[in-house]
């Protein structure tokens, strides 16, 4: 096992605190199905313009997505296809710890 260092610590308080926002891991959630600009997430997600394009800015400074430009329009996707399989993990990790937190009316995780 890898000896865990304080750099360590950060980059998981950094994933912890992207989760802590529900707009900020919908759009990770969202972002495991490709790649897709900030204008489809915010109607997709059904927030403000403005609201995703603060979310993306932290994500992008947490390390999670990256953007890239093609032509006017800049493309958003996970800096690492292992982030989308983690997300996967924990969204059953959390059904396994309280199989009462989701159902098809919604989610009440606390």
């Amino acid at each position: 096992m890898t000896p865990v260092t304080g750099s360590h610590a950060t980059a998981l308080a950094q994933l912890g605190h992207a989760l802590s926002d529900g707009t900020r891991t919908r759009i990770l959630l969202a972002l495991r199905e490709g790649p897709a600009r900030p204008s489809d997430l915010a109607q997709q997600l059904d927030v403000s313009r403005q609201s995703m394009s603060n979310q993306l800015r932290c994500l992008r400074g947490c390390g999670l997505v990256e953007g890239s430009s093609e032509g006017r329009s800049t493309w958003y996707r996970l800096a690492d296809q292992r982030i989308g399989s983690t997300l996967g993990d924990l969204l059953e990790l959390v059904v396994t710890v309280d199989p009462n937190c989701c159902t098809p009316k919604g989610c009440t995780c606390r």
